[in-house]
């Protein structure tokens, strides 16, 4: 944490600031982890069902990244943040009135909005005012906003559902959306040169059709079919998790998976950032993904607290590691300029995992049991360890020493 004290003081009241923004966002996206499926349950909803809700969420991801990340380029890192932090100020209560499978896709797709903003805007004004040489441990800290408020939120959010109903999760979850709203008017962006600011304006035309050719790109096409890969297992943990563990008459409560998992997120955020600033990206995301298919490996066989734990810790480690390993390694590959929609455009991978998983891994939860459906993401994860391993550079010798921390990133623009 020495790090922060070696910034201006502006830089730092900004990052602490933010920090606590997205403290507050994030628990209040957690808090829904355990219980939401639970609710759409509640309301009559199959196993199927409840996928398909879960995973709407996932589309006003994909509908708005590209959207705001040219926004986030063009206007404000800022303004990109307040809009995630209304959204999720507003969504909670929708669920108030809510009570049908249809009109819950239309809130859940609403919802995504926030996180599409939010992370977006929320990056990149990490990475615009972290130095170049400490961006991974700044990132590495600044990301802890998400183990701390998924270990909070879903203890609230489980506590609140169990204890007095559903009433008092929304509003709670709403309350905590509108503290970050509150705290994310309080943060100053970075000024912008006027060169950035003639270079915005002139592309203000920019035709969104380039947005998604960027795809092609050699720097970005991994990085973003490996999220989509990952994507794919975290969108079953985040919905299919608790209904797992109430399948199997397992004694444990939910809402503990993800405090495992959060406490293993905590740790390796501490640790990767500044590592990954001496030795590289690429060992530590071959690390994260090594995790994350174990982790499968794991729930797919578990039938214990203990075994759904540790599945939750190593999982936990895994995504500690590889969203700010990702964001880091997309920060060194593209200029201030194009940061915005470069993270709308390999996050999007992460969102249509996560629209993929609910409805398709629910429809093979039916015939082939949750264990099945585990089975299979467990094979995902090693595709994707498999895909970054062979394609992370310009050859397959050069990604297999990249992976292994023996190559440095050939994309790497270090601006």
């Amino acid at each position: 944490m020495k790090v922060f004290w070696t910034l201006e003081p502006q830089s730092r009241r900004n990052l602490l600031i933010l920090f606590t923004a997205g403290l507050l966002f994030w628990s209040s996206m957690a808090s829904l982890l355990p219980t939401l499926p639970l609710y759409v349950e509640s309301v009559g909803g199959t196993t199927q069902q409840i996928g398909v809700v879960m995973g709407s969420f996932a589309i006003g991801l994909i509908l708005c990244r590209s959207w705001l990340g040219r926004l986030a380029d063009r206007r404000s890192r800022k303004l990109v943040v307040l809009i995630g932090a209304v959204v999720a100020a507003i969504a909670p209560l929708g669920y108030l009135v809510v009570n049908s499978i249809p009109l819950l896709m239309v809130l859940r797709a609403f919802h995504g909005i926030s996180i599409a903003a939010f992370t977006t805007g929320y990056s990149a004004l990490v990475v615009d005012l972290a130095p170049v040489s400490k961006r991974g441990e700044i990132i590495g800290y600044m990301s802890l906003v998400t183990p701390i408020g998924i270990a909070m939120g879903p203890a609230i959010g489980g506590y609140l559902q169990a204890g007095a109903g559903y009433t008092p999760l929304f509003l709670a979850a709403s309350g905590l959306g509108i503290l970050g709203l509150i705290c994310a008017t309080l943060v100053k962006e970075p000024g912008i040169t006027k060169e950035t600011l003639a270079s915005q304006v002139s592309a203000g035309s920019e035709n969104p059709a380039q947005f998604w050719k960027l795809l092609a790109s050699p720097r970005l096409r991994t990085p973003a079919i490996v999220l989509l890969l990952i994507g794919l297992s975290f969108g079953a943990l985040s919905t299919f998790v608790p209904l797992y563990i109430k399948a199997i008459k397992v004694d444990l409560n939910p809402g503990l998976f993800y405090t495992a998992a959060a406490i293993a997120s905590f740790i390796s955020r501490i640790i990767v950032g500044r590592a990954s600033d001496l030795y590289g990206r690429g060992i530590f995301i071959t690390g994260s993904i090594f995790c994350y298919a174990i982790a499968m490996l794991i729930l797919s066989f578990a039938d214990t607290p203990s075994s759904f734990l540790l599945g939750g810790f190593l999982e936990g480690a895994g995504s500690g590691t590889l969203m700010p390993m990702i964001i880091a390694l997309i920060s060194d590959r593209s200029t201030a300029q194009e940061r915005g929609k470069v993270f709308a455009l390999c996050i999007t991978g992460f969102d249509v995992g996560i629209a993929i998983a609910g409805p398709v891994l629910g429809s093979v939860a039916e015939p082939l049991g949750y264990r099945g459906m585990f089975i299979i993401t467990t094979a995902l994860s090693f595709l994707a360890l498999i895909v970054f391993a062979t394609s992370s550079s310009k050859n397959i010798p050069h990604s297999l020493r990249f992976a292994i921390g023996r190559e440095k990133d050939v994309y790497a623009l270090n601006k």
